[in-house]
């Protein structure tokens, strides 16, 4: 199993909570043999860091003007994920049984939302997969 970080939009993550699936393929990040060989001083955590702000940084983008301004992941395990560049992988689908917890703003960034590295500074929160209806 690999864990990977999945930015997804407000639909997507009701349509993931009620359907209980996320059809693919699915750009996602994840720890990759590229991202260990460019950052050879890292560590686990600071990999497993770097991949999930790569992934927050595409909720941002991926955000439609109208959703809330706030970033959502959703963390995952999967058996399964084709490594791109960086920590970029692709995933072919996710099922509800794979998400390991969601990780957001704990409040709207507001006009942070529009400056990453602004965003960057605010930590997302960890909710646990019985806490993410509350996000829908």
């Amino acid at each position: 199993m690999r864990r990977v970080y999945v930015a997804v939009t407000p639909a997507e993550l009701a349509g993931l909570v009620t359907e209980r699936h996320l059809a693919g393929p699915l750009a996602a990040h994840a720890v990759t043999e590229g991202l260990r060989s460019a950052w050879p001083d890292g560590d686990d955590e600071q990999w497993e860091y770097a991949a999930l702000m790569a992934a927050a940084d595409d909720a941002l983008t991926r955000r439609d003007p109208a959703d809330p301004a706030r970033r959502l992941v959703v963390a995952a395990d999967v058996a399964e994920a084709i490594a791109g560049e960086g920590t970029a992988v692709t995933v072919p689908d996710l099922t509800w049984s794979q998400v390991a917890a969601l990780l957001a703003d704990p409040v709207e960034l507001g006009a942070l939302a529009e400056d990453p590295e602004a965003a960057a500074e605010v930590d997302l929160a960890w909710f646990a997969t019985q806490e993410i209806a509350a996000f829908v």
